[in-house]
This record gives C-alpha cells, structure tokens and sequence, in this order.
C-alpha cells in the first residue's frame, strides 16, 4: 500500500517537471533569451546610450563624468573622448551619443550635452582627434529635470534629437522652442528641406520627455515618453504629429492630438531607451525595473507587453539591438534613484533566441537591388527584404570603386530596405551589393551587384547672401548664410569665402565645413547639400567670438 502511494506522487512529480519546464522558457521573447542574459562591463557611471562603431564595438556615454567609453564583451572600458563644457546636475549631463551612418568615411561621432553655458547641445567629434568638438546645434532649453537627451540616425540619414520640456510644460506646445520636441536634422545640424514646418528642425511636438527613439523594419518611427503622474507612453511618431502634452497625459481626448499605442503606470516603466528587432520594441525601464517588450502588429499598433528581467538588474536606462544581433542594456544605478550594488554600473547582453551559436542558417540574399535618384554626390539604394528562420536584424551596404575589379567594402548598415549613399565623387562609377544578418549574427550571401554612375559636375554660377540672426558683445550668429546656383545647369557642390575682422574667431559652424586661414574664412558644403539645381538654394550657418566690439564679416563670395 505505501509503495502504491508513493508511485503515483512520483508520477505527478515527473507530470509537474514536464508541463512546467516549458515555462522556463518563456523567456524567449522577441528573438531574444531573457534567461541567458548576461554582463558584458562594469563599475560604469550611469552609463546614458549605446551606439555602435562599425567594428561591432559599442561607445557607451556617461551622464555625470561626460566621458564616452569604449566596450568590447570580456574587456574593461576605455575612455575614447571627454566632453568639454559639461554642466551635471539631476538629470542633465553627457546624454545621447550616436555613430555617423558614414563612419567608414567621416569618422564622425555626435553627442549631446548640458553644456556649462545654461544651453542643452549637440556637438560631433572624431576619436582620432576627440579634444575637437564642433557645437552644431545649440540653445536648447536645460534644467535639473525633463532634458531628453536621446540622439539616433533614422532609416533616411537624417538626425533625430529628443528634447524634454526643461521643467517648463509650455515649451512642449509652443512650436518657436526647441524643448518638449522630437527634432530632425541633417548631419551637420541644419533644417532638412522637407521637415514638416518650413525652416524648423521641429519634426513633432507636444512631448514631456522622451528619452528613446526607434524605427521598425518599414521605417516607421516610436518614441517612449515619461508621463507625469499617472501614465507612461510609446507612440508612433509621424511628421508634425501633436503628442498632448501638457493638455493630456497618455489617452488624449482631443482629436488634434496623437494617442500611444501603448501606456503604463509610472510605477511599472518610466521608459527610457527604445529598440527594435524582430517585429518587437524593447523598452527599458528604470522605475519599473524591467524591459517591456512591445510586440507590434502589421499596422504598427502594439500587442501585448511582456516584462522582462523584472528587478534582475535593477534600473534599466538604454536598449539597442547590436551588430552582434544581441539586445544590449545598461543600468542607471548610481542615478541617486537606485540601490546599487559592487558591480554597478553595467552593461547587459541578452543573446539571441538560440544563444546564437545554435542557429547557424543565414538569411537568405537581398533581391532586387537596385538604385534611383543618382545625382554627382548620391545615389539610393532599394532591394526585397531576405528572409530567415530566426528574423532578419538589419543590412549591411557594401561598394566597390570601378566598374569592375576592387575590393567591397561596407559603407553602412540599415535595418530597413532602403539606404541613401551620399559624399560620393562626381562622374565617378561605383558597384553596390547588399547582404542581410539575422538575430543570430549570420550573414547572407549578398546581393546582385548594381552598377551606378553618379552625374558629371555641371557649371553655373552661384550667390551667396549672409544674415545676422543675433549678437552680443563678445559674439554673434550669422544664420542663413543662403547660397543659390544661379546658373543653367546643376552644380554638385559650392565653396564660399568671407573675412573676419581682425580677433574675431569662428567658435562653431553647422551645415556647412568651415576652415580658417588667418582672418579668411573657407566655407564648403556639407556631403547632403552641394548638388543644387539651377535656381536651388541651400543655407548653412556659422557663430564667431569678438573682443567686445560690434565689428562683423564681410567680404562673402561664393565659387
């Protein structure tokens, strides 16, 4: 009898084992295994962004000491580049950080600060010369609170900069302030032509604080946002969309403005860094201690949100998707809202469904490639998306000089199916093959190869008109310095030439590569803006530092 009884205890043991072990493995969610999660640095200070160079190494901001650190899985952290004129308190400091898509040939690195000055700003600098750090955006409200901060390239090339509110909720609705905004910008810092509100890097408005921007495999754009009292958010960004606030926080009542697609408490999230991979947006959240996968649906709506690492490594701050296909993290920590402990600051990986070693099948190749709207200085690319058993992360854009022979090399990576190639020489031939990586870092075969010839220079003519926009007694703007072909044919780029006074020193520049020699001034375009069609006009702008007189440029022509 007693053997009778324990047998069948036995049994509904093994039972119990075998229905829950499944759930053990529910973790794996998005692509990602949330159970093999493990820790790539430590003994960081609130590590703020992640973006990656493309080596696969990860450059990783810190809020309070403005040091951009380097990391490699297995490594201790180097410091690569110091932010100058850092002012950090409560919630401002070294903020977003973001890689040039074209970092193969520029080298450019960006971030953006509370600067000593009272301003937030956006500054661009090169890890072999980091010390030089060139102001391309400035004047953005800053407080101890609400200071955004996130900066990412989107699938366009164009560059986005969330701002928060700096403490004062009527900067969000009031279009003339660059605080409580989403804002788009070229890579040198200027106003793109088809920004939704002519002349404004303004791209949406009506937000608190957000602090994490990403787009999904059909480019469509989110944001998470901190909500005051009651509700977090997640919304789909579209150009010149209203998001609310302050007239409503979450689930708005009024049809001007733009809903969520998701909202928490803010006991539950207070979101922080976005990404995507997998058809899911990942959020991490620092009060809520966890990250939020969002699956989306085909529509771009959310489904379900799942929490992940719920208290496991504390307050969560950043999320990016690696080139190694692994979702990486940071803590916040030693934030003064958190309770750290010995290893803290970290960085967390979480590897792909499969630990990425089990999965060896790639994607298939990129179909369909193909470019369009090839001028002297550019040319787009377009292809059908590869497919793949684990899902498809991103693309990786190679090119070769020539019609034939050479070597490929990659230019740029996209997670869309779209890639815009730009800083290219004139009547010059270039071949292009895609390859696409999956969530376990297979690479496919690549592409076809396309062949494309970019446009002769054409001649013609050009003006150039500056404007004072401001100035005070030891400085001033001058912005738009407007430059237009006034020839008959196209012209793929432009150089103009002014004279500073003499100690009057150019102290920053954005649209536009500034060079000095003595008190001559050497303005030529940026990659995005040289090719200009008869009658086409492009603007850049400059400031400059004076001894206290009211002296000012002069002497401008344009070649």
């Amino acid at each position: 009898m007693r053997r009778s009884r324990v047998i069948p205890s036995l049994v509904l043991a093994l039972l119990a084992f075998v229905v829950a072990a499944p759930q053990a493995r529910a973790q794996a969610v998005g692509g990602f295994d949330f159970d093999r999660a493990e820790v790539a640095a430590t003994g960081l200070q609130v590590p703020w962004a992640i973006a990656f160079l493309p080596d696969g190494d990860a450059l990783v901001s810190e809020r309070g000491t403005g040091r951009i650190l380097r990391v490699r899985p297995g490594q201790a952290a180097t410091a690569v580049a110091t932010i100058s004129g850092l002012s950090a308190s409560g919630e401002s400091g070294l903020l977003g950080i973001a890689v040039s898509p074209t970092y193969a040939q520029d080298g450019w690195v960006y971030a953006y600060f509370t600067s000593t000055a009272g301003d937030n700003r956006l500054v661009r600098l090169q890890l072999s010369a980091p010390q030089t750090q060139t102001v391309i955006f400035s004047g953005v409200p800053s407080a101890t609170i609400h200071d955004g901060g996130r900066l990412a390239f989107g699938p366009d090339g164009m560059l986005y900069l969330s701002t928060g509110d700096a403490n004062n909720s009527a900067n969000a609705q009031n279009l003339n302030s660059p605080a409580g905004k989403i804002l788009r910008m070229t890579p040198a810092g200027g106003v793109p032509s088809d920004n939704p509100f002519p002349g404004s890097r303004v791209y949406s408005y009506g937000h608190r604080n957000v602090q994490g921007l990403a787009w999904d495999a059909q480019g469509r754009m989110y944001a998470s946002e901190f909500g005051q009292n009651t509700w977090d958010e997640i919304n789909q960004i579209v150009a010149g969309g209203n998001y609310g606030w302050p007239t409503c926080e979450g689930v708005c009542s009024g049809s001007s403005f733009r809903n969520p697609i998701v909202t928490w408490s803010t006991a539950e999230a207070s979101p922080s860094g976005l990404a995507y991979a997998n058809g899911t947006l990942f959020a991490a959240a620092l009060r809520g201690q966890r990250v939020w996968a969002v699956p989306l649906t085909a529509s771009g709506t959310a489904g379900t949100p799942v929490a992940e690492l719920q208290g496991a490594y504390g307050r969560l701050r950043a999320a990016a998707v690696g080139p190694d296909g692994w979702l990486w993290l940071s803590t916040s920590n030693r934030d003064g809202r958190g309770t750290p402990v010995a290893a803290d600051d970290r960085i967390v990986r979480v590897p792909p469904s499969g630990g990425g070693q089990d999965d060896t099948t790639p994607p298939s190749a990129p179909t369909g490639l193909a470019a369009s709207g090839t001028t002297a200085s550019g040319t787009t690319l377009g292809w059908t998306a590869a497919t793949d058993d684990v899902g498809v992360t991103g693309y990786d854009v190679l090119r070769a000089a020539g019609a034939s022979g050479g070597t490929f090399a990659q230019v740029g990576t996209t997670a869309t199916t779209s890639y815009t190639d730009s800083g290219l020489t004139p009547a010059t031939t270039y071949r292009y093959q895609v390859r696409a990586r999956d969530a376990a870092g297979n690479l496919s075969p690549v592409s076809t190869t396309v062949t494309v010839t970019t446009a002769a220079q054409g001649g013609g003519g050009c003006t150039v008109a500056a404007t004072v926009q401001t100035q005070w007694g030891g400085g001033y703007v001058i912005q738009p310095v407007t430059v237009t072909n006034t020839g008959t044919s196209a012209i793929s780029g432009w150089t103009v030439t002014f004279t500073l006074p003499a100690g009057h020193a150019v102290t920053g520049s954005w649209n536009a590569t500034l060079t000095t020699s003595g008190q001559t001034v050497t303005a030529r375009n940026a990659a995005h803006n040289g090719a200009l069609g008869p009658g086409q006009s492009t603007t850049f702008g400059f400031q400059a530092s004076r001894p206290g007189d009211s002296r000012l440029p002069s002497g401008y022509s344009c070649a």
